[in-house]
């Protein structure tokens, strides 16, 4: 399952998360699972702290699957530390040294503020509206085959309109059945940004609680697909066209995410739509001015 981007670039819809997996080991054990099952899309960051050993694993890896840098499609991510024009470029600059890649397919501007910066400060507005320039230059130059943003609320995109050369292509921020973003959602969709889910499953902050895994409806859901309640919820975003990042530390459940082959029906949609629960698991970023 793949996406086309507004610009014509060809996005994987479901692609592996590496949020919390550090470690040669861990990273080398999991991409290793990870292509093996299909992914193509790895999803990474700056303030994950693994872009050196993915870059590490990748060289050791693409030979035994008979894989290129082509096949792949690679996210990374801005730190809120390093907003604003030059320290953006030297930060995408870093990422490549570090993947081994002469080009990244998605790079995003992780967090609206900025480290060290007050929520309600304005500096944060100068400061992306920096960073955005930096993407935008680094597209134009061919580092980046796609520019976007992560935990952006609507009023942090329009304000985009003032500025923007480029609008993003994506679009991450948590979404799930119990963070259901309609006219989020909508807006992209009229704007032709790609919206790709991260925290699909539910998963708290710190990693210790899955609630949305324990809602009945989805078990019961589930247990008439004959699936885990995880793939229940991420094919219930990708029917719907949005992107899912799951990870795990399991091969067995790195396999299981990537096999979405079936379908949901429109009732059962509709269930996941509205559980009634709204609570977001992950950082709230309404509160960035």
């Amino acid at each position: 399952m793949a996406v086309n981007l507004r610009n014509g670039i060809s996005m994987p819809l479901i692609g592996f998360g590496t949020f919390r997996i550090k470690g040669r080991e861990a990273i080398l054990r999991c991409l290793e699972a990870a292509l093996k099952s299909g992914y193509r899309l790895i999803d990474s960051a700056a303030i994950y702290h693994n872009e050196e050993d993915i870059g590490s694993a990748l060289e050791e890896l693409l030979p035994k699957f008979n894989l290129h840098r082509t096949d792949l499609f690679l996210t990374s991510k801005l730190s809120p530390r390093n907003q604003g024009y030059q320290p953006c470029i030297d930060s995408v600059k870093r990422s490549l040294g570090l993947l081994k890649t002469s080009y990244l397919d998605l790079y995003l501007i992780h967090w609206p503020g900025t480290g060290g910066k007050k929520v309600d400060n304005v500096v944060n507005i100068q400061m992306r509206q920096e960073s955005w320039k930096a993407l935008e230059d680094c597209y134009d130059k061919g580092l980046i085959k796609a520019i976007g943003v992560s935990n952006y609320c609507l009023k942090h995109l329009e304000e985009m309109k003032s500025y923007a050369r480029t609008f993003p292509h994506v679009l991450q921020v948590e979404h799930h059945p119990h963070y259901v973003q309609p006219e989020l959602v909508e807006y992209c969709a009229h704007h032709k940004i790609h919206y790709q889910a991260y925290s699909s499953l539910g998963t708290t902050v710190d990693g210790n609680c899955n609630p949305l895994l324990n809602e009945e409806v989805v078990k019961e859901i589930a247990k008439n697909h004959d699936k885990s309640p995880a793939q229940i919820l991420l094919r219930w975003a990708t029917q719907q066209g949005i992107g899912v990042l799951p990870k795990s530390l399991d091969p067995v459940h790195i396999e299981e995410n990537i096999a979405l082959d079936f379908l949901l029906d429109e009732k059962e949609i509709n269930r996941l739509n509205t559980l009634g629960t709204r609570c977001k698991y992950a950082w709230d970023p309404s509160i960035v001015i």
